[in-house]
């Protein structure tokens, strides 16, 4: 992988033969595994300025609509985040001369605070071709990372690493955008728009030098010189959401009145589920309605395909195609082929339902089939979750071809979860695709699909639960291994599901020590597990005070749901117990609420039933500092491996569920919250 310095430039075209699809990563960790930051895109014309706001793609934005950009969203590493965006570079229309790639923080967060800072670029064959390590960013609270412009025909990268300190308002301003808020304007008025630049360039407007290996530097074209208003003018506005060419259509939540004379009768269905018998009709069917829906949806196509190299063009899917391979010819699930400007991009499916697993014979088949056709990518599908650094199936790259095939996961769950954002929060192109997408769903959740996700904890869940209940259970056993395992897919699993009903990013928290790969933390807590019979989890939810902790203790049977709430930063400690009870009026009665006092383990404790009539007696007497509140909900844990009403699966994730709708939402509709795309910015205009 080519590694570039501040300032320095590369083609991309020398560095792979796949680039007219890229995938621009931005990472960075933090100390607590809290720290994160926003992914913005702006493209600029010749005089360094957008077209137009559309061209400023962000968290409101995240999808362009000739598909040229796509925000992919976050995926957690360790103990920080990587945040994907998809460049169709065929697509980007020929005015557009670079392409600035951003970050940016919020609630007075920096990205000082943050480590390991960087930008990778991978080729239309996922493989990592260059990477930019940022180092010590400083006191800012939006960094340009990197770009990609254009030099005559051929697509260049330069690495910046430059900051603004008046974060994504003074950054989308100095850039042309249009921003406006009206209620921030009145909120403050004396908010002015300007940025400061965390960093200056040299006197001399020289490129910073390059080493031994680098390729030869281009002056870079100055970023914009931060306006600052004069007095008395205006405040800078910003606006919600930039200007888009098309409307978007959101399904109804509410379902119209039925003209069905009983509950017996069923509603007719697009995809209908009652005639399958077999795992092979499942995934027969399956196959065939996901990928008709994909061709014919070209947000939900692209948006399942965009992260594997795929371009922004033409889709086409097939099913049971017949390819040459030895004496016997091998039939895919599915084929998806994208065109664009002439050239084609080919995946070969493979699929399995109800639990089935993958089968390496038959993936290395595909693999094989693809390297000597000349096709891009193989994506398997099924019931189970990918995890970082552990793959689903081991398969032989043959190191001698020239031509690079890619090996891809997707799980239903991850298919129902972008299904449902577009159809219940961000909207599709019209009214029949909206209902085309809403049949898929209904499809996909039918307990006769197959296509429930990730739902059976594994052979060895049964013998370690016996172990830890009768301690026979030793460390390094491998069983322990394969339940935190599985315990990690449920996880994700819980968030994707939970982050489509909200519409907003839902994350596991992987708390780790720098530099520790995946594997070496999964032993780490399984021998965790050995000890202390517990499988833990924390959530981060977009909008939230907190992260939402998850522990499944196997010696009780319980599993605890909880969150803590700093204190506020005024005011008194009864108004502050109060107005917390106010807030949890419809929460369970057996809610455990715990005041966090300052050099203590704990403080006063009680359930919600008793302290709604004498709250104070969760103030500490003593009037030590209360910093916060932690709320927990203790619920039975299923006993069977499975997904069945009686499952250790269901029971995790309705206890999520349950706490969410009852406790978090609560919590969080006053706690001071993430701002939005307005108020964020507008604040952050403010500050600087």
């Amino acid at each position: 992988m080519f590694e570039l310095i501040k300032g320095a430039n590369v083609g991309l075209a020398p560095l792979s033969e796949s680039v007219d699809s890229v995938i621009v990563s931005l990472e960075w960790a933090s100390t607590t595994g809290e720290g994160d930051a926003d992914v913005s895109v702006l493209l600029l014309d010749g005089g360094g300025k957008v077209r137009g706001d559309a061209d400023f793609y962000f968290y409101n934005n995240p999808v362009a609509a000739d598909g040229s950009v796509q925000l992919l969203g976050k995926t957690p590493t360790g103990s920080g985040n990587r945040d994907r965006i998809s460049f169709d570079l065929t697509a980007i229309p020929q005015d557009v001369e670079r392409i600035v790639v951003a970050a940016s923080r919020y609630d007075g967060g920096h990205f000082g605070e943050l480590e390991d800072l960087q930008l990778t670029l991978a080729d239309g064959s996922g493989e990592d071709v260059v990477r930019f390590a940022v180092g010590d960013a400083g006191a800012v609270s939006a960094l340009v990372f990197g770009e990609i412009y254009r030099r005559g025909d051929e697509w260049k990268l330069r690495a910046i690493g430059q900051g603004y300190a008046a974060g994504l308002a003074g950054l989308a301003t100095d850039f042309g955008v249009d921003v406006e808020d009206d209620a921030a304007a009145e909120r403050d008025s004396g908010a002015t728009a300007g940025a400061e630049l965390g960093r200056e360039p040299s006197d001399d407007g020289e490129p910073t030098e390059s080493p031994a290996g680098q390729p030869e530097l281009e002056p870079a074209p100055a970023l914009p010189a931060p306006r600052r208003p004069d007095a008395g003018s205006a405040p800078t506005k910003v606006r919600a959401r930039p200007r888009t060419s098309k409307k978007k259509v959101i399904l109804p939540k509410t379902a119209k009145k039925s003209l069905a004379e009983s509950e017996s009768w069923k509603q007719a269905r697009l995809f209908p589920v009652s005639a399958l018998k077999s795992d092979r009709d499942r995934e027969m069917r399956a196959t065939s309605v996901l990928l008709s829906v994909m061709a014919q949806i070209p947000e939900f196509g692209r948006r399942l395909t965009a992260a594997y190299g795929a371009p922004a063009g033409r889709m086409e899917t097939f099913t049971e195609v017949s390819l040459p391979h030895g004496d016997t010819p091998r039939r895919p699930d599915g084929v998806i082929r994208v065109e664009r400007a002439g050239k084609l991009w080919t995946a070969l499916v493979e699929t399995k339902t109800n639990g089935s697993a993958l089968k390496a014979d038959q993936v290395q088949a595909y693999m094989d089939i693809a390297a000597r056709r000349g096709y891009e990518a193989v994506i398997t599908l099924s019931n189970d979750v990918a995890l970082e650094g552990s793959p689903l199936v081991d398969v032989r790259i043959d190191g001698r071809r020239k031509h690079k095939v890619a090996l891809w996961h997707l799980s239903w769950a991850e298919v129902a979860h972008q299904a449902q954002l577009l159809i219940q929060h961000e909207g599709v192109g019209n009214a029949s695709h909206a209902w085309l997408l809403q049949e898929l769903l209904h499809y996909l959740q039918h307990e006769n699909s197959g296509c429930h996700g990730f739902q059976n904890m594994g052979a060895a869940w049964v013998p370690v639960r016996n172990g830890i209940d009768d301690e026979t259970l030793c460390q390094g056993d491998p069983r322990a291994l394969e339940v935190v395992e599985s315990w990690e897919r449920l996880v994700r699993q819980v968030c994707l599901r939970l982050g489509g009903e909200l519409g907003r990013k839902v994350l596991p928290v992987q708390r780790s020590q720098r530099g520790i790969d995946p594997a070496a933390r999964r032993i780490r807590l399984a021998d965790q597990l050995c000890l202390d019979g517990r499988l833990k989890a924390e959530l981060r939810m977009e909008g939230s005070p907190g992260v939402l902790a998850v522990i499944a203790d196997l010696r009780t049977g319980k599993i605890r749901t909880s969150i803590e709430i700093p204190a506020p930063e005024q005011g008194y400690p009864l108004t502050w117990v109060k107005r917390l009870i106010r807030r949890l009026a419809d929460a369970p009665a057996d809610l455990h609420v715990e005041t966090l006092v300052e050099g203590e383990a704990g403080g006063p404790r009680g359930t919600l039933e008793r302290l709604r009539p004498e709250p104070a007696n969760i103030v500490p007497k003593n009037a030590m500092q209360i910093t916060g509140f932690r709320l927990s909900l203790f619920k039975g844990m299923g006993s069977s491996r499975g997904n069945a009403e009686s499952g250790f699966i269901r029971s995790v994730d309705d206890a999520v569920h349950l706490f969410h709708g009852t406790v978090v939402v609560h919590v969080a509709a006053s706690a001071p919250r993430r701002a939005s795309s307005s108020g964020r910015a507008a604040e952050q205009a403010a500050a600087g």
